[in-house]
């Protein structure tokens, strides 16, 4: 019985070129054949001697006859006598190969002029008497080397040209399969090409499976849909930060589409040469009719679908503009054909071109953001399936653990942790494995030999410190999780991480807070220390964007009121200027410096008031180098609010979803903080929404 089960075969394109095998071994033959002339017949060739070892020759009667071939070389042809001698028998036997034939002269030399060695040949004969003398013979000949050499250029372009030509010819046109430079390069997977990743390998996005998951089940039975009017959507876009799995979900739509599938990248269009990139997109959707109903999936579309508006040249031609008016028209124009559904994927969905985003070419715009605890938990459970874990390994604790991670990152997590677990010789792998590899992954690499001073050591301490006393005593910051002094990554000396909540909104207060926390460190530094050193850089550039954020994005300031000026299509009508005048850009610093300023003031008061916790929690850190959150309640009592801190909650498999100050509005008895509230002139108190 007969196997009929295609076998596995890799992803090939759609109409692979002509394959060059017999040229090139044409090409090959010729080849060999040449230098096996070259070879043969100098291998051939007679012994070259000098002028003067002819005249000894010549004087000696050895020579039988002379012959100037070409005005260039004189060739000796020796007596019967003389070639027995065993000098001669030297010369020639290591001058004959195995294909020699019988040879017209034995030796040879060069000469400049043909007329002055004949003048000379005759003052070297003149004493001898005209019987004896040897006679001399003028030949013009031309040898296959000379005739290779000659002329073997003109003869191998003319055969290059007939190549290029039938090549170009068979394509249907001049410029058709030149290189295979205007076919399209989509790798087709059908059959049993057929990709096995399924929507059960993908995790954490549910919302986004259901939309892709309606247009395969449109493919498999469009009578559902058709039968009440409606008709299969011309193409989804994947928008999504790097790493949250628009590629996978693709990959998905392959395995389970039982139609024909081309995937490629947007780069794969552009090319050196002008007009290539929109016959390539001509190309892709000729293969794509013909195998419709099919799927095409363009991955990172934005390296071609950028806004015909941005950095275009005046009377220019621009290559990527002619590649994108391509697409748009295949993908809805005047002869547009049903049947071909277009995927495509991008994280920066504000350069695309406003006429590629339109309803009949993109008709859904499918958001995939990075997932919740919730989502990461799916997650994890989904790369913990193949390790060899502990007991103690809980997937949801770890997503705890993990806030704002994608899945790429997610996925590292598993490897690092694995990794880490194999380099200590363990059998299964624990959750502290895991720790270290989330350590490794937000923090970089520990280094622990690196030479750090005592000085340097107890600012650093000072440092977190400041952090961790702030995060800890303020209402709306999410208190650290973990504090290190542990040099990691490239120039971080400290480490500090925290689990923030599920947010999405934002008021004045929460973010006042999150500045306040990040100045912590600074703060410390100069009341401690009474001077400020260069470790706050990421804290300040921090601080710096929040503020400005505030004032120009948010319009929480009073002062400017309502406005904001952030583009978020980034079509960036204003041009070059800005929205604004030189004195509103005054006001704006003034005000950002003054939010900075007062945060600064309020947290050096913070922690003036809390100076006895500041030098516990340092000198602890200088002791110990790594602190957890058990251990800033043990050492400075719980936090002035009631309720679990985030960490605490997931930790606990609930989920804090109010601040203090939420549930003091439902619940006055429960006792809030004993902090003053902070008052920003020009800054009007937020309202929970």
């Amino acid at each position: 019985m007969s196997d009929t089960t295609p076998k596995r075969r890799k992803p090939t394109l759609p109409t692979p070129s002509p394959r060059p095998g017999v040229q090139l071994w044409v090409m090959a033959g010729l080849l060999v054949l040449f230098t096996g002339m070259f070879y043969f017949t100098s291998y051939n060739s007679a012994v070259k001697i000098n002028q003067q070892k002819f005249e000894q020759m010549l004087a000696a009667g050895d020579v039988h006859d002379i012959t100037v071939v070409n005005k260039q070389l004189v060739e000796i042809g020796l007596t019967k006598v003389a070639l027995q001698k065993p000098e001669y028998q030297r010369d020639m036997a290591a001058h004959r190969g195995p294909f020699a034939a019988e040879r017209s002269a034995e030796y040879f030399f060069p000469v400049f002029d043909a007329k002055v060695f004949q003048e000379q040949l005759d003052k070297l004969q003149a004493n001898k008497p005209v019987a004896d003398r040897v006679p001399l013979d003028i030949s013009e000949r031309q040898s296959i080397v000379d005739f290779i050499s000659g002329y073997g250029l003109i003869i191998a372009s003319i055969i290059l040209f007939v190549f290029l030509m039938r090549r170009m010819s068979s394509a249907g046109g001049p410029g058709g399969q030149i290189f295979n430079i205007g076919k399209s390069r989509a790798a087709l997977f059908e059959g049993g090409d057929k990709v096995k990743i399924t929507f059960k390998d993908v995790a954490g996005l549910e919302e986004a499976k259901e939309e892709v998951q309606e247009i395969v089940e449109f493919l498999k039975n469009p009578s559902k849909f058709t039968i009440l009017g409606g008709k299969i959507p011309k193409g989804a876009l994947l928008v999504g930060p790097p790493g949250t799995g628009k590629t996978l979900l693709a990959k998905a739509v392959a395995g389970e589409a039982d139609v024909p599938f081309f995937s490629l990248s947007g780069s794969d269009f552009v090319e050196m040469f002008v007009g290539v990139g929109a016959a390539r997109v001509r190309d892709l959707f000729k293969q794509a009719k013909a195998k419709a109903p099919c799927i095409i999936f363009i991955d990172e579309i934005d390296a071609v679908g950028r806004s015909r508006s941005k950095g275009a040249m005046p009377g220019g031609n621009d290559e990527r503009e002619n590649t994108l008016n391509s697409l748009l028209v295949e993908m809805d124009g005047f002869g547009t054909d049903s049947g071909v559904i277009i995927l495509a994927a991008t994280n920066r969905p504000d350069t695309l071109d406003s006429a590629l985003l339109r309803p009949g070419r993109f008709d859904r715009q499918i958001s995939i953001d990075k997932p919740d605890i919730n989502g990461r938990t799916q997650i994890f459970q989904v790369h913990l399936k193949p390790l060899t874990l502990g007991p103690d390994v809980d997937a949801r604790k770890l997503s705890a653990q993990t806030p704002g991670f994608a899945g790429a990152e997610i996925a590292n997590v598993c490897n690092e942790a694995a990794l880490i677990a194999a380099r200590r010789d363990k059998k299964f792998i624990t959750n502290q494995d895991f720790t270290d590899a989330i350590d490794r992954v937000i923090g970089g690499l520990e280094k622990r030999n690196k030479i750090i001073s005592p000085g340097e050591k107890r600012i650093v301490a000072y440092h977190e410190a400041g952090h961790a006393i702030v995060g800890w005593f303020l209402e709306h910051t999410d208190p650290l999780v973990k504090v290190s002094i542990v040099p990691r990554g490239v120039a971080a000396l400290g480490y500090a991480q925290y689990l923030p909540k599920e947010q999405f909104l934002y008021n004045t207060e929460q973010l006042i807070d999150e500045m306040c926390m990040a100045l912590g460190g600074r703060a410390a530094e100069e009341l401690v220390f009474g001077k400020i050193s260069t470790g706050a850089l990421s804290d300040l550039e921090r601080i710096t964007k929040m503020a400005y954020s505030i004032v120009t994005m948010y319009g929480m300031n009073s002062k400017l009121g309502n406005v904001s000026f952030y583009d978020s299509k980034g079509q960036n009508e204003y041009g070059f200027s800005k929205p604004y005048s030189e004195a509103t850009s005054q006001m704006i610093d003034e005000e950002v410096r003054n939010i900075i300023e007062q945060a600064y003031i309020r947290t050096k008061e913070l922690l003036t008031e809390r100076r006895h916790e500041l030098e516990v929690i340092a000198k602890e850190l200088l002791e110990k180098e790594v602190l957890l959150q058990d251990d800033l309640e043990r050492l400075v009592g719980k936090r002035p609010y009631g309720g679990q801190t985030n960490y605490q909650a997931h930790m606990a498999g609930t989920d804090r979803s109010e601040t203090a100050s939420e549930r003091h509005a439902e619940h006055p008895e429960e006792p809030t903080s004993d902090l003053p509230a902070l008052h920003l002139p020009g800054m009007p108190e937020a309202e929970t929404v």
